[in-house]
Order: structure tokens, then sequence, then C-alpha cells
């Protein structure tokens, strides 16, 4: 079932005269689509960032703008007709969460500009020309640089230097994957850690994977920077916790729900930077002319008790580090 959030409040001149309306198109509200993977309840303080910043550059959601957020909840079919309907609606902007995301707007449109994010390797992806000049109708921001996945590797093993194993949980749907396990395979081999990455596509094979994993002795989890592992991360966290592993997380909202610890970007600040780019569209400013930017807020959060639950000790030298410690 889909879930899907549409905010639109038009002024009572547009409903009373309507041969106004008709003769003044450009006073239309500009429709903004907002499409994530993510479930309508973990997107809701993103989009609300989003909205935020928008309305402090003049942009207040149901006056000059309308902001229709399609949340498919996991649901990669629901991205077809998603980015469908809102190309159909006339879209002026659509910000476009992930590469899954990006890939299924650029089926049904070449000429909406789209702002990006959580897209990682955009060249390499072939989404743009390069960075500094994207070409065509993207630009945005970068997620992760591949090589990020090391830096996952070497803080899982302070929080455990005895791990031997890891197994990546992966999405085979997201382009991204092969490069981040060529990553993070090339990391482990440097450290003495075997790496093995395990295709998920529905909560049947997180439970397999992690299963499987729980019965090697040292092992441990990783899992990817992908919309699939959010929605299903109440059992990833649960699952990890039942085989005593300790699992490193690409976002917050997984330490939050329990997990060991996330390194990775700050969403609500990511969107705040993705409402500067919607603004200069709106404003006339072309996406081939915009610079990708990268994020400029990364955040390093532990959840102590879980640390406490697995038997591990935290060094100093993350405690020190870390943006938020969860007791």
């Amino acid at each position: 079932m889909r879930r899907r959030e549409f905010i639109t409040l038009l002024g009572g001149a547009a409903t009373t005269w309507p041969l106004l309306v008709n003769a003044q198109p450009s006073q239309r509200p500009r429709l903004v689509g907002l499409v994530t993977i993510f479930t309508r309840s973990e997107m809701r303080p993103i989009a609300d960032a989003f909205r935020s910043r928008l309305k402090e550059l003049g942009w207040d959601d149901g006056g000059r703008v309308t902001v229709d957020v399609r949340t498919a909840g996991g649901d990669y079919k629901l991205l077809e007709s998603d980015t469908s309907e809102l190309v159909s609606a006339g879209a002026d902007v659509i910000v476009a969460m992930g590469s899954p995301v990006v890939a299924a707007v650029n089926r049904h449109t070449s000429a909406v500009p789209v702002v990006f994010t959580l897209v990682a390797d955009p060249v390499g992806q072939h989404l743009i020309d390069n960075l500094a000049h994207p070409g065509g109708n993207l630009t945005g921001l970068t997620n992760f640089e591949f090589s990020i996945s090391g830096k996952w590797l070497e803080l899982l093993r302070q929080f455990d230097p005895k791990i031997s194993s890891v197994t990546l949980i992966t999405n085979p749907v997201n382009p991204n994957t092969a490069p981040f396990v060529q990553a993070i395979t090339a990391a482990g081999g440097t450290m003495g850690v075997t790496v093995r990455a395990e295709a998920v596509t529905g909560a049947a094979d997180i439970e397999r994977a992690i299963a499987a994993t729980g019965q090697s002795p040292d092992g441990s989890l990783i899992i990817f920077p992908d919309g699939l592992p959010v929605v299903h991360r109440d059992l990833i966290v649960s699952m990890a916790a039942r085989y005593r592993l300790p699992a490193f997380y690409p976002f917050r909202v997984f330490a939050v729900n329990g997990g060991l610890a996330s390194y990775g970007v700050d969403f609500t600040e990511l969107f705040r930077q993705a409402a500067n780019f919607t603004d200069k569209i709106l404003r006339g400013a072309k996406p081939a002319e915009l610079p990708v930017q990268a994020p400029n807020k990364f955040e390093l959060v532990i959840n102590m008790k879980t640390a406490k639950a697995l038997g591990l000790s935290v060094p100093n030298s993350l405690l020190v580090t870390a943006d938020e410690l969860i007791e």
C-alpha cells in the first residue's frame, strides 16, 4: 500500500476567480516533488527540514510552492508510478533521494530539473558529466565516497578487535552495490578481515543472511547505505542483537533504534542543502550549471546501551569523537 503525503493549499482567489487564474498561469504554486524509498514516518522530519529551509528562502509550502512528498515505503515498483505522476503533473523540480530514485526519474523525463541526494559517484554512474558542470537536468549532493566503507570497518574493529569476518548486507537493485563491495573487500584485505556480501531484497533474505553470520565465530555486520535496510531497520537491529553481532550502520536512525553505532550524513542538514538547490532552480538557474556538492556534516552516533549488552567496551578515542552517545 502506497503511503503518500500531499500538502497543497490554494489561495481563495484561485477558487473564486478561475478565469483570472487561467489568464495568469504564472501565479500557480510551483510544484516540487520529493521522492524517496523511505516510509512516511521516516521521511517526515526530513521533509519538514526541507520545507523549513524553503520557507526561509521565500517558498512557503501551500503558498508560492506545493511540496508533494512521495514515500514508497520500500516498494521499488512504486517509484515508477510516483515519478511518472509527478512528471505528468508538471513538476518544476523533483528531489530524488538515492540512486534507485534517480534511475526511476530518468526513465520518465530528461527535461524536468532533478536535485539528487544520497547518490555516490554520480559521474561514475554516468548521471552527470562532471561535478563542476553536471550538464543535462541533474545536480545535487553526493552521498559517500566508496572509500568510507573502509572507515566503517575500521570503526567496527575499534569496538571489537577480535572481529575476523564481516557480512555486508546489500541491495542488488542499487547500482552502488558493486563498488561498495569492492572497496570494503579491499579494506578488509589490509586489516585481515574476511568480507562476504549478502544481497537481500526483503525480510526473509535479511533473516537468512544475519542468521548465517551468527553461526560464524567473531562475525560482524556492516549495513549498506540504502533505503531497503532503513525500511527493515527494526528487523536488522533485532537480529543483530539476537545473534550478538557487532554491527555498523550508515545512518543515525539505526543507532537510535538500538543499533551499535553509525557514521554517515545528517539527513536534515542534507535536505536543507537540497532546498538551497531547489530555490536556485525555481528562480531560473539551470541544473547543468550548478556544481554538485558533498555533504558538509557527518555524524558518529554510538548506542552505549547496545555496546554494554554486547559486552563491548567503547574506547576513549571513540567516546571523545562521537557526535552523540545514546544511553
